[in-house]
């Protein structure tokens, strides 16, 4: 009993040990992949999705499919380095980061299956939610990282709401007709993406070279 309430115990002072140190995870290189890839999917519905209203299903793939492949670049460099790593700390910041961000995958993925099979009137909704849902996420996630990180979490935020608000009523006659423009999101992700990988680079990568 005493060797389990020790044990238990070491435990729960690793996860405090992970809990004050930053985490080195998140490369720049896999952040600023995931923002090209927004792009690229913006390029796709511009090509292949001229009239999301119509095709919403392909208008949620195309989104889904980027986020997908984002989470699996970032999930492999991850992955790659917590074996790579001999530092147990490192492992159970790894966890810690896992269990902070998965919530707002769960829910952005949740959330598109509602709107495309109960709420495709109201479709336009969606790009201003995934970027609210990914402002929690990064939220979650900023105490592990350097704390411009939160900087990057209001501005997905303040982002997501100025999107709700500037296309209401989108699918209605009289909203406005970019409410599902590629470019919402293309260039909200890009640049998000972009400027965290900056501060990634200068943060954690720069002063360990």
């Amino acid at each position: 009993m005493e060797l389990r309430e020790a044990l238990t115990q070491i435990a729960e002072i690793r996860q405090q040990m992970a809990r004050g140190q930053v985490f080195r995870g998140y490369r720049s290189a896999t952040t600023a992949c995931s923002g090209i890839i927004a792009v690229f999917a913006g390029l796709i519905q511009w090509a292949c999705v001229p009239d999301p209203a119509a095709e919403p299903k392909r208008f949620v793939l195309v989104w889904l499919g980027a986020a997908v492949v984002s989470l699996i670049v970032v999930a492999a460099e991850m992955i790659i380095r917590t074996q790579r790593s001999q530092s147990t700390v490192q492992r159970q910041l790894s966890m810690l980061a896992v269990e902070q961000f998965t919530p707002s995958l769960i829910a952005g993925g949740l959330l598109s299956w509602v709107f495309y099979e109960h709420l495709r009137e109201s479709l336009w909704m969606l790009p201003g939610l995934w970027m609210l849902v990914f402002a929690l996420g990064v939220f979650a996630s900023a105490r592990l990282l350097p704390r411009p990180v939160f900087i990057i979490g209001g501005y997905y935020l303040l982002v997501g709401i100025l999107t709700l608000v500037l296309t209401a009523g989108g699918l209605r006659e009289g909203g406005p007709a970019w409410s599902l423009s590629p470019w919402l999101m293309a260039v909200t992700f890009g640049i998000g993406q972009t400027v965290t990988a900056a501060i990634l680079y200068w943060k954690l990568e720069r002063s360990h070279e």
